[in-house]
């Protein structure tokens, strides 16, 4: 038995979809996106020698691609052609999310120099992982079909 999402909001692009689908579908763009941040973070320090304040910028953005392409898939299950006016709007909530997550991250750091970067990589990215959920659903994606 599938339980379906109820149609509160007409703008909403999970209405509709099963609560599982959508559900697993975040979980899976959002380690999608995290495991190729912390690849590109821990290329960057391993095999640059970059700082890791320096290279989670190049990884927070590599991420940000990755993500917006996965999320319109697996997550929202959006029908239309990816458009660039879609990915400005990902960006700038992206943006933001990333600029929260970055924070988190540094702020760590700096108090808790020792602190393993992963550790911190992972605490800064569930900080800002509501944050971006909703500017997705409710400022990216709305009113646009999806997939069933």
């Amino acid at each position: 038995m599938t339980v379906e999402r109820p149609r509160h909001e007409p703008n909403d692009p999970a209405a509709g979809l099963p609560l599982h689908r959508h559900g697993l579908g975040f979980l899976f763009s959002g380690l999608l996106a995290f495991l190729v941040d912390a690849a590109v973070l821990e290329a960057g320090v391993r095999l640059l020698g970059v700082d890791p304040l320096l290279a989670r910028i190049a990884a927070i953005s590599i991420a940000m691609l990755c993500g917006w392409l996965a999320h319109r898939r697996f997550t929202f299950a959006i029908a239309t052609e990816p458009s660039l006016g879609e990915f400005f709007r990902y960006a700038l909530a992206g943006s933001g999310a990333a600029l929260l997550n970055y924070a988190l991250f540094a702020l760590q750091l700096l108090i808790v120099p020792k602190m393993p970067r992963l550790i911190a990589l992972a605490i800064a990215s569930a900080g800002a992982m509501v944050f971006a959920y909703l500017a997705m659903r409710y400022g990216v994606f709305p009113k646009q079909r999806t997939r069933r």
